[in-house]
C-alpha cells in the first residue's frame, strides 16, 4: 500500500574541500524536515556545470534520520539532478535496502518543489506489513 506524507524543509548546504576534480565541487547538506516525516539529514552533493548560467547537475546521498507516520528509524534518499535551458529535471528516491528500525524495508520517491524560497515536499512511499 502506497502512503504520502507532505510537510516543509530547511536546508543548509556548505561548500566542503578538496573538490573531487577541477571543474566539481562537494558540498554537506543538512536537513531539518518537518509535517508528516519529522527528521534531520546529513549528507554530501557533488555538482558540476556551470549554475550561474543555468547548465548544471549534481547527485548526492543523504541519511534522513526520525519518525514517518510514528515509525522511527532511518533510510538514505539518492539526488541526481540536472538543470539547462529546457528546465529543472530531478530524481530522489530511497536506496533500497537502506531502511533501519520501524522504516526497514522503506521504497519511494521523494519530491522537492521550491516555491517563493520556501522548500515542501511530497513522499510517496510504501513500507511492508
Amino acid at each position: 500500500m502506497s502512503h504520502h506524507a507532505h510537510g516543509t524543509f530547511t536546508v543548509k548546504v556548505q561548500p566542503l574541500s578538496p573538490a573531487p576534480a577541477e571543474g566539481l565541487s562537494r558540498f554537506s547538506i543538512d536537513k531539518q524536515i518537518s509535517g508528516d516525516l519529522e527528521a534531520t539529514t546529513k549528507g554530501e552533493m557533488f555538482s558540476g556545470g556551470d549554475p550561474k548560467q543555468g547548465a548544471a547537475g549534481y547527485v548526492a546521498i543523504e541519511v534522513v534520520s526520525g519518525t514517518l507516520a510514528g515509525k522511527r528509524g532511518s533510510f538514505a534518499l539518492q539526488h541526481s539532478a540536472t538543470m539547462d535551458q529546457s528546465g529543472l529535471k530531478m530524481s530522489v528516491i530511497v536506496v533500497p535496502g537502506s531502511g533501519t528500525g520501524d522504516l526497514k524495508g522503506i521504497a519511494g520517491v521523494f519530491t522537492i518543489k521550491i516555491e517563493n524560497g520556501q522548500h515542501s515536499y511530497d513522499f510517496a512511499y510504501t513500507l511492508p506489513n
